[in-house]
């Protein structure tokens, strides 16, 4: 029911993992109209009795306007969302109602695409934490005939996209190769919004050691990517003050 774009990170790489979270996600999918599920997406079980609604394609995109900008969400019962510490999907699958809390969201776009009978294409960018079965969900309650998330493929997450992306067996046959670190992103391209500065070997070791380090960088970003040479990703240093660093991130020696 969901494909598309999942950021894997790998060896050393998974250190970075803090600084992916908060990314905006695309996405193309489909909404089935006329019931709704427990689940908010087809996986579920029916809610309620099935109706035959009568829908156009202008009604569907003036209502599914109201669901852009920012909004509060409520998440779906079946969700990771923690309640007192526990995901909310646990208390559900238990014969319970989690309490969920609304959340804030951003929805940049979501655009109605086409309808075919009950169902609608869409594409649609949301803010990290934002689910788009919820989306879905009070989409249908908006237009009297309940709804849920028929299909869903992530199309971008962050700033890795599905044209970039590589299928399982694509990972499989490219490691059994020896050709895998080859066709991934250059470290220097991981994130964008960090300027990359290249230090010394004395520097780079001083940095391992986590001591403060001054850096050829002169801007006032707070976050700095560290670099051995041209590939060699050594850490993430903080500013202190002006070209004066402290290790943030340190990353293994090695590739």
């Amino acid at each position: 029911m969901a494909t598309g774009v999942l950021p894997l990170l790998l060896g050393k790489y998974t250190r970075l993992a803090q600084f992916y979270g908060q990314h905006e996600k695309a996405y193309t999918g489909t909404i089935r109209f006329g019931f709704a599920t427990d689940t908010y997406d087809a996986e579920g079980a029916q809610v309620g009795e099935a109706v035959r609604p009568e829908l156009n394609l202008e009604q569907v995109r003036v209502v599914a306007a109201r669901f852009q900008g920012e909004m509060e969400q409520i998440p779906p019962p079946v969700s990771a969302k923690k309640v007192g510490g526990k995901p909310a999907y646990k208390i559900a699958r238990a014969g319970g109602t989690p309490e969920l809390k609304r959340a804030r969201v951003t929805v940049a776009e979501f655009v109605i695409e086409g309808l075919e009978g009950e169902v609608a294409a869409f594409r649609m960018r949301v803010s990290a934490g934002g689910y788009v079965r919820a989306v879905a969900h009070e989409l249908g309650q908006a237009l009297g005939c309940g709804a849920h998330l028929k299909c869903l493929r992530r199309t971008a997450s962050g700033p890795f996209t599905l044209e970039d992306a590589l299928t399982f067996d694509e990972v499989e046959a490219l490691a059994a190769s020896g050709g895998l670190e080859a066709r991934l992103p250059h470290p220097r391209t991981l994130l964008p919004e960090m300027p990359s500065v290249t230090a010394d070997e004395q520097t780079v070791g001083r940095m391992r050691n986590g001591l403060q380090v001054n850096l050829p960088e002169f801007g006032e970003t707070p976050l700095v990517k560290v670099f051995a040479g041209q590939r060699q990703l050594v850490g993430i240093a903080k500013r202190v003050a002006g070209t004066l660093f402290q290790p943030f991130v340190v990353l293994a020696n090695g590739q």
